[in-house]
Order: structure tokens, then sequence, then C-alpha cells
């Protein structure tokens, strides 16, 4: 099968100068050497439900950021309300108004706090939440799923690479949904253990995606509470997209302390640690702090996002097309006789091919679907915004359609 030519002279040219001055050319995740082969490394604008490479190639935008565009590039509510706080400050000598402002809506938003406080990245707010856990009950350990990703900083970071066998020291692990392995774990950790921390469902990388049980939830609730720990939800990645009153609302189950960011304010950079009356004062306590993280225009953005949110009813609207993108490739992967697993919420999908432990199958499938204007990933879930429309979802499932019938081609 032909694949549609897309222009590709810039990127390399990018890369080329970017390996002179930057180690490795590009770091973290958004390493396009671990994208299939042919991904853009740059990105020149966004649209809607729409990004573009610096080379004009336009794509329908099925990661959207890695997760921080939920109502769309460049959301024309969000962006009035920022391009008005940019004319008169960013960053100023404290917070501006909006700081309050924005606690407030958090806290009508969301059932389990009495208080919000914000910061910068995702690690920030999960790295803040274990803080004030271990400053509130006076104990050392934390315990966290093998395989979960928290955050990119020493105690939590995927990667050994720099960290000491002392940065975990306090950090004891159990298998998610696993409630013998989880309740094993709370012995473990004996009369110190200050904190559970959990994601919204299991999300690593590269395998299928799993919703946390109700009994599970329970269990871990149940477990904190006799212990008189903290439970901290990690909401960073899909905080807002599930419940707005967090993920864990669906379950019945509340945490002591949540972290959030990706979605929060549509791309401008923030975080936030929500939290109960009973860890105020610790978070009072703990020195937190970055001279960026009262950004007024973040603010106003997170702002404008929320109540947008709540306007359309966002997570029932990105459940709705997620499930016309997830229903169109079922019947796709059965029409060509390619057999695919889906996973995880409509609202973040995974797809993964059967019989395909190298990926090989996944990369090749998101290879002519990119040359066909759709931006896939092949291991790592991805996500819906409130700007795919029905025709965006049938634009995508026409060029993954395509690519089925190649992957079939090659034998898939």
């Amino acid at each position: 099968m032909t694949e549609p030519v897309m222009r590709n002279s810039l990127d390399p040219a990018l890369r080329e100068r970017a390996a002179r001055v930057i180690p490795g050319g590009m770091w973290g995740h958004q390493k396009a050497t671990q994208m299939p082969e042919g991904y853009p490394q740059f990105f020149a604008r966004g649209e809607g439900p729409r990004v573009w490479d610096v080379d004009g190639n336009e794509y329908v935008d099925f990661m959207c950021s890695w997760g921080p565009i939920i109502l769309g590039h460049r959301n024309p509510t969000v962006e009035r309300a920022v391009d008005a706080q940019r004319a008169v400050g960013d960053c100023l000598d404290g917070p501006s108004e909006h700081l309050v402002d924005l606690a407030e809506l958090m806290v009508r938003t969301i059932p389990h706090a009495d208080w919000a406080m914000f910061q910068k990245n995702g690690s920030d707010a999960t790295t803040s939440c274990v803080t004030m856990a271990r400053a509130a009950t006076g104990r050392r350990k934390v315990l966290v799923a093998r395989g979960s990703y928290h955050g990119a900083v020493p105690w939590c970071s995927p990667s050994l690479a720099g960290v000491t066998a002392e940065d975990r020291a306090h950090v004891l692990h159990y298998d998610y949904n696993d409630v013998d392995s989880l309740a094993a774990a709370v012995r473990g950790a004996g009369d110190d253990l200050a904190a559970v921390l959990v994601t919204a469902f299991r999300h690593d990388i590269a395998r299928d995606l799993e919703m946390p049980t109700r009994h599970f939830a329970q269990t871990m609730r149940a477990l904190c509470d006799d212990a008189g720990a903290a439970l901290i939800l990690d909401d960073v990645r899909a905080g807002f997209r599930l419940h707005l009153g967090g993920s864990w609302e669906t379950l019945g189950v509340r945490p002591d302390l949540a972290a959030w960011s990706k979605a929060i304010a549509n791309g401008y950079a923030l975080a936030a640690v929500t939290g109960g009356d009973r860890f105020r004062e610790a978070a009072q306590k703990v020195f937190v702090t970055g001279s960026f993280w009262c950004s007024a225009v973040s603010m106003v953005a997170a702002k404008a996002t929320i109540a947008e949110l709540h306007a359309i009813d966002a997570p029932a609207y990105l459940e709705r097309v997620g499930n016309r993108l997830r229903d169109g490739l079922a019947a796709q992967s059965r029409a060509h006789g390619v057999a695919i697993r889906q996973s995880g919420p409509a609202q973040m999908p995974l797809v993964l091919f059967e019989d395909d432990p190298e990926f090989t199958k996944g990369a090749l499938f998101c290879r002519q679907a990119l040359a066909r204007g759709t931006y896939l990933h092949h291991r790592h879930n991805m996500f819906l915004s409130t700007a795919h429309s029905d025709a965006d979802i049938d634009r995508a499932l026409a060029a993954t359609d395509a690519a089925f019938a190649a992957v079939a081609a090659a034998g898939g």
C-alpha cells in the first residue's frame, strides 16, 4: 500500500541542530525516537482537535499534548481570558486574586477538598502530597503500585540513573487491584505508614490499562483509615476526564489528598494539591514553593477551563466521542481480520495489537495513520478532547481503516 507523501525537511534539520546543543536532542517522554519511525519531533501550532508539525503536515490529535489539552488547542474562551490577564501581568511579586478564585472553584468542584494549593507540574503535586502526608503523620513509609508512574523526581522516577537507594528507602510496593498484595504492603510498613499513593486507574505504559475495582478502592480506603495513613489519589493524568469531582467519585471512595495537573488549565502550566481539613495544618507547615507557581495567566486559564468543563459536562462528552472511536476501531479490526485489544476508559483509550510483543504491528498501524493525518500512539494511552467532533472521529477512522489494511497486508 502506498502511503501519502508527507513534507519532511524542517524537522530533520531541527533535530540535527538540537543534537548539538541539547543532550540527546530531546529529553523525557516527548522524544520522537520513542515513537514509530517517521513521527515528527517539532510542532508549529495547534487549533481545536488538530496539530501541525513544523513542515506543515496536519493531524487529528489524539495525544492532546500528552493530556493537558482537554478543550482543544487554543480554546477561544480560555484564550480570551488569558489574553486579558497577560495584558496586565502574569508573574508578579505575589499572587493575583485569581489564586483565591481558583482555590474556591476547586473546593466547590471537588467533594473531598476543603482547600487547594498550586504548583506547576504533576511531579510537584505528587511530591507535595507525599511531603504533607509525612508531615501530618510523623511517619515515613509510602506505598506505590509496581509499575505506576508518579513523576520524574528521584523518589519515583522510572529511571534509576542518578537515583540513590536512600531516595527510595521508604517506598514500598503493592500490585494494582490486588487487595492481598496491598494488605501485605500495609503490614510491611508497620506503624511507620504515612500514605498509600494510587493512580486513578492502572495506566502503565505498554500494557493493557486496568480500571480499579470497587473492592480494591474501598479496601484501600479502609486500610488507610485503620492505619491512620493518608490515601493519596494521583489524578494528574486522568483528572477532570472521568469525573469533575475526582476520578474515584464513581467508586464512592474519596482520597485525603489528591494531585492534579495535565488538563487543569487546558495547556497552561499548572498543578494542584487538594485535601481535607485533617491535612490543612501539615499543608501550612511544609515548605513547598516555586517562583512561577502563582502565575496569574495559568490560574485564569484554569478558571476558564473548569467553568467550561462544568458547562458542557465534559466527562460525558469525552466518553461519547471516545466510544465512537472505540466502536469504529473494533468494527475495522473485525473487518480486516486483525485482532486488537482496547482498554482503559473511552476518554483515554489504549489500542494494542494481539501477538505484537515488539509493537511492530502497532508501529506500522500508527505510521500509516500518521501519513493520513491522524496522530496516534502505539503503546501509551491516548486522550480525547471536547474539540473532537463526530466528523473528526470519522476522519480519523478513515485513516485507521487504511492502517488496518496495511497491517493485514503485512501478515497481521
